[in-house]
């Protein structure tokens, strides 16, 4: 174990694109954590890495952005509402609404006192950011 961590911090930087100081402060976010091993510190933004590499081409090759040749905002939250692994990254990555359906949602929840999620009256506005 020993031998890997000095082999890693010679070579961190190539095997990793993502700043391990950034994953660091948010691993330190978290109330339990009180020291983060080098060893874990490393797995963690090469896991992290992978997913978003595994998120982005999966996206891309289930999205219409490809007609395009461009991974859209669309394709991603298409993929987090439709693709049951990754459901749970929903909250993130919200479908888009128009400005004007939105408000037209609030005076609704104002007149009704809350907001039906069933309300799909406006489907096409997904179409209307892809043209």
């Amino acid at each position: 174990a020993e031998m890997a961590t000095a082999r890693l911090s010679g070579t961190e930087n190539r095997l990793v694109s993502l700043p391990l100081s950034r994953i660091r402060v948010i691993m330190k976010s978290s109330p339990e954590v009180s020291s983060i091993n080098q060893d874990a510190l490393f797995l963690t933004a090469k896991a992290t890495e992978l997913f978003v590499q595994y998120l982005a081409t999966y996206s891309y090759k289930h999205g219409r952005g490809k007609e395009k040749n461009a991974l859209t905002y669309t394709d991603l939250s298409h993929t987090a509402e439709e693709c049951e692994t990754f459901q749970f990254l929903a909250d993130i990555l919200p479908k888009k609404i128009l400005a004007s359906k939105y408000l037209k949602m609030l005076e609704k929840e104002k007149r009704d006192g809350e907001v039906r999620e069933d309300d799909d009256e406006g489907e096409e506005e997904e179409d209307e950011d892809e043209a």
